[in-house]
């Protein structure tokens, strides 16, 4: 759960939104809007048709199906290792810190536990507070970027843990946080990137909402271990524009030839609304501008709030969105779960394309 405005609330779990649904007013705090899971606004009324999908018998080959995982995974991040399995990592559920989850083929994921059963010693011990984790391979060790509250500042803000495995356990020993803008309302959503040169920068968000200050998408460079920052901060992006109300969040960044894309989701995270967008930078580190005035993958009559996007390749070095959403009423799955879910990206004449969301039976390339 990210972008709660006026606090920063623990991620709801799949029967609290449940509730909400039901009641159309209960959320996990008294003051914490339920999911509106209707009303669109007329930003996303405008556009939002999902291109035709081919049907199963147009399909040669190896398919699959969105939602890939029909269970709570929300903010969910995926990388291959080198044997070619996918790992994939998400917020917390349940009694779970870091949920885990593994798949060989894109179709079928099976839960495997949870990636960092202790938190470090500097994080709060109160469940629902470990969000959007982001994991990246640094010479065969796996370096976790992760959110949990602070005991110090009582704040959200991000960690670092090294595992020996993609499934961990990741143990971050540091005494302090990694980022904690405490100035700025703490810190979340990381995201970590390696640019064709090598160099590692790690993206995140300031989580201002949770005191009424200014909400900022960041970027810093990172040691070669991913362990340390170097250099200095730079914001790149803040919400201009009508559908990002109320913030902008998640930032997510790829490098398509000589051009850079910073990825964010943006509106209330629990609300059909939430959707997609993304800035053109000239580096790694900006400056970054927005080329469009509406999302680029924006809620369907079958799917609500696509959000929390992250990007990986497969085998054949094909680009992948994983993302999570809402289930549309009549979808058929439990209610109240931000489902897994992926889409191929590709880029034409400098903008990025996703047929998404998708429901029905698609190509696996």
């Amino acid at each position: 759960m990210r972008g709660v405005p006026g606090a920063t609330w623990p991620r709801l779990s799949a029967l609290v939104v449940v509730l909400a649904l039901v009641l159309g007013g209960c959320g996990d705090r008294a003051s914490t809007p339920a999911p509106t899971l209707a009303s669109p606004s007329a930003s996303a009324s405008a556009a939002a048709s999902t291109p035709a999908s081919p049907s199963p018998s147009q399909i040669d080959g190896p398919s699959y199906t969105n939602p890939v995982y029909p269970f709570d995974f929300p903010d969910p991040h995926v990388i291959r290792v080198a044997d070619g399995t996918y790992y994939g990592y998400a917020t917390n559920g349940g009694t779970t810190n870091l949920p885990v989850i593994r798949s060989v083929d894109l179709v079928g994921w099976e839960r495997i536990g949870d990636g960092m059963p202790a938190l470090p010693a500097w994080a709060q011990p109160n469940f629902g507070y470990t969000w959007a984790p982001g994991v990246i391979e640094i010479d065969g060790s796996f370096v976790l970027f992760f959110v949990a509250r602070d005991k110090e500042a009582d704040r959200q803000c991000i960690g670092v843990a090294r595992a020996d495995a993609p499934d961990g356990p990741f143990v971050d020993g540091a005494a302090k946080p990694l980022i904690c803008q405490v100035d700025l309302g703490g810190s979340i959503d990381p995201y970590p990137f390696r640019d064709t040169d090598g160099q590692l920068y790690l993206y995140w968000k300031n989580d201002g909402n949770c005191c009424a200050r200014p909400v900022g998408l960041w970027v810093q460079p990172l040691r070669p271990d991913g362990m340390a920052l170097t250099g200095k901060p730079a914001e790149l992006l803040r919400r201009d524009q009508p559908w990002e109300i109320p913030l902008i969040e998640n930032p997510a960044m790829v490098r398509d030839g000589n051009s850079y894309y910073l990825f964010y989701s943006a509106n209330r995270w629990d609300s059909l609304d939430y959707a997609i967008g993304y800035a053109t930078c000239e580096s790694a580190t900006g400056p970054c501008a927005k080329p469009q005035r509406e999302p680029l993958v924006q809620y369907t009559e079958k799917v609500f709030g696509p959000g929390g996007q992250a990007f990986f390749t497969d085998a054949a070095d094909n680009l992948w969105m994983v993302y999570h959403a809402w289930k549309a009423p009549d979808v058929g799955y439990p209610a109240g779960s931000r489902s897994l879910r992926i889409d191929p990206v590709r880029f034409e004449n400098g903008k990025p394309v996703i047929t998404g969301p998708t429901t029905d039976p698609q190509p696996l390339p």
